[in-house]
């Protein structure tokens, strides 16, 4: 091993990139939090919009106090991105070379990347609201123009799909708490909220998540862009089901939950 590579595992092992991951997963928290607060007024008929995060950063642009909301949440994101890129790029959790190491790697990798956008989204509104919300259709759309775009998307939302059943999984099987410090929560007499909080909002996730990567699995099917949704979107379309308040404040207080028990797993985590 070179003294480079010595060096840089050095980095990713260090207690700072620790502190970024707990700091990241408060901030991870507090925005699916606003998320959830927001869709709960929309089902109480109090006001509120049913929106996803990149839309709720938007929303804080918009007011008196926003800028030094989105400049801490901007630095947590950009924490929690730095510590996924070291568990992607430094192996900061061992998970080696093998085919499964790398795809947990680029996983995490992944993860970083959305975080690193989301940080710069959030910056970028400090001076005010810049741009509109992303339009699925739209961007839906302009993969379709690409070489196998049509491929693309329906892969995309399989993907998604996936991704929520994983979310399902881990809310059913308690494998949520697979990283968490069980001993130290049981000593804190915080193991039931942990329990709850993560069933819940894993829940939730499987829900949207899949219901997003249907609706591009359909509009690849149907090679129409219009077909595609976000979660904004799939959130507006509980709403107008059937008992859609209740549906929808099912979704909203299970997105709350994820936030709490995110904030949760930055005091619990095995990081």
């Amino acid at each position: 091993m070179g003294l480079t590579t010595r060096r840089l595992r050095r980095v990713g092992d260090s207690e700072w990139v620790e502190r970024l991951g707990r700091v990241g997963l408060v901030a991870k928290g507090l925005s699916y939090g606003l998320v959830g607060v927001l869709a709960v007024l929309v089902a109480l008929g109090v006001g509120g919009v049913a929106t996803d995060r990149e839309g709720a950063l938007r929303l804080l642009a918009k007011q008196s106090y926003g800028a030094i909301i989105l400049v801490a949440l901007g630095l947590g994101f950009g924490a929690y991105a730095a510590w996924r890129f070291a568990q992607g790029v430094l192996d900061r959790d061992d998970e080696g070379n093998d085919f499964e190491g790398w795809a947990k790697r680029a996983g995490a990798l992944a993860k970083g990347l959305l975080y690193a956008g989301l940080s710069l989204l959030a910056f970028s509104l400090v001076s005010g609201p810049r741009g509109e919300s992303r339009d699925e259709p739209e961007q839906t759309a302009r993969v379709f123009d690409l070489p196998l775009g049509r491929w693309l998307v329906l892969a995309l939302g399989l993907g998604l799909i996936g991704y929520g059943l994983v979310n399902g999984y881990r809310s059913i099987t308690g494998k949520f708490r697979k990283h968490l410090k069980t001993g130290q929560m049981a000593r804190e007499d915080v193991r039931p909220l942990v329990n709850v909080a993560g069933f819940v909002g894993h829940a939730a996730r499987m829900v949207i998540f899949s219901m997003v990567g249907a609706f591009l699995v359909r509009a690849a099917w149907q090679y129409d862009s219009k077909e595609a949704i976000g979660i904004d979107e799939a959130l507006a379309k509980l709403a107008h089901q059937p008992y859609g308040p209740v549906w929808l404040g099912a979704a909203a207080v299970g997105l709350f939950a994820y936030g709490v028990f995110s904030i949760l797993q930055a005091r619990y985590r095995d990081i």
